[in-house]
Formats: structure tokens, sequence, C-alpha cells
């Protein structure tokens, strides 16, 4: 039996000095330390046999995407819509230290229920069609073929979740999904077989202030 390997790549750090929190929102693109966490996540795979590459449509997914792409000109990049951000309503709100935004009595309407979430995509629908991307990948990748999908973090997260038979209901300051990071599913016939993690841009990564606000996105 040939094992197939989709390789989950995480986004680097975006430029967002605002500390906005950008979900869907266009024009969110890497900071230049994102884009050297995009290089080192190339690096570590620079050996790895690609046979497919997919990626989310949004600015800082593709420009991740960039480098790998780059050393692999006879791949086409397949833009899936699936592998986009989880959508959240509080999309274009400012978060940070000194954030009230989930203080304002407007928005507790939105935190009424944690398990579906109230305030954004269905965790079982993130799942669903995160699945149905990875499976299509692992089948342009081809019997034993190895595909890098680029996503993000939240979407990632449930995809490893659902790999390891995982409740979806989750803190999100305990996902092990950091920038750059890579969580590889291996499939044997179709069927997940087991899940590594790896991150190339530990050496990059920011401050643990910094991550509040890139948290989840």
């Amino acid at each position: 039996m040939e094992t197939t390997t989709v390789h989950l790549l995480r986004h680097g750090q975006v430029e967002n000095p605002g500390r906005v929190l950008y979900g869907r929102l266009p024009g969110y693109h890497l900071s230049s330390l994102g884009v050297q966490m995009a290089e080192a996540a190339a690096d570590y795979l620079k050996d790895v046999p690609l046979t497919h590459l997919r990626c989310s449509p949004l600015e800082r997914a593709r420009e991740t995407m960039a480098p790998v792409a780059a050393t692999r000109p006879e791949l086409e990049v397949v833009i899936d819509e699936r592998l986009i951000e989880a959508e959240n309503l509080f999309a274009g709100k400012v978060f940070g230290e000194k954030s009230r935004t989930l203080l304002m009595p407007s928005n507790w309407w939105l935190l009424r229920n944690p398990f579906r979430p109230s305030w954004g995509e269905p965790y079982v629908s993130i799942v669903a069609r995160m699945t149905a991307a990875v499976m299509d990948a692992a089948q342009a990748a081809g019997p034993g073929g190895q595909a890098l999908v680029v996503s993000h973090q939240l979407p990632i997260w449930m995809m490893r979740s659902h790999a390891e038979g995982r409740r979806l209901l989750h803190d999100p300051r305990r996902r092990e999904c950091t920038l750059a990071s890579v969580t590889s599913i291996r499939l044997v016939d179709g069927r997940i077989a087991g899940v590594d993690y790896a991150e190339p841009a530990a050496h990059l990564l920011p401050s643990a202030t910094t991550k509040k606000y890139v948290a989840g996105t």
C-alpha cells in the first residue's frame, strides 16, 4: 500500500499594525518577516518530491506559496476556495491588549454559542470543506505522491482535529499551528493514516505579545 501525503502549510506573518481581525478581508499581505517565513518553509520543503500544489485564494496564502512554486515551474498552483479562512462576523474589528470589542454589549449575541461557534462558520462546515479539499489534493498528487496545500490556522487545525479524532471545540490559544508551520496528513487507500507536524520557521516566530493578534488568522 502506498502512502500519499498532503502537507498543510499555514501562511506566514501578515502586515497588520492596526491589529485588525482580517479574516477573509482582501488586501492583507505578508510582512517582511512573513516573507522570510515563507522562504524558510520553502527551504524545508525543497527536497520533498511534491506532485501537486493547491492554495487558498487570499493574498497571504498565495504569497506563502510563491517561493515553493518558483522552484517547481512544472506544477500549476490550483486556487481552491475551500481552503479559505473561516468566516468570522468579527472581521474588520480591532483586537489587542486594549481592545474593548468583546466587552461591547452589541457583540455579546455573537458569543452565545461557542460550540457552533455562533460568531462565524460552524466547525463542522470547516471540517467538511477542508476534508474535501485535502482528498482532492491527494487524488491530484497521485498514489504515493505528495501535495502542498497553503491555508489558514483555524481550517488547518480543524482538519488536524478531525484527522486525530479530537473534539472540535477548543481553546484557540492551544492550537499547535504556528505561522508557516507544516501539518502533514498521511493517507493510505484514501483513508487518513496519521498526522505529522513541523515548524520550519520556528526561529522566526514573533514574541508572545505579537502572537496575541496573529493567532487564529
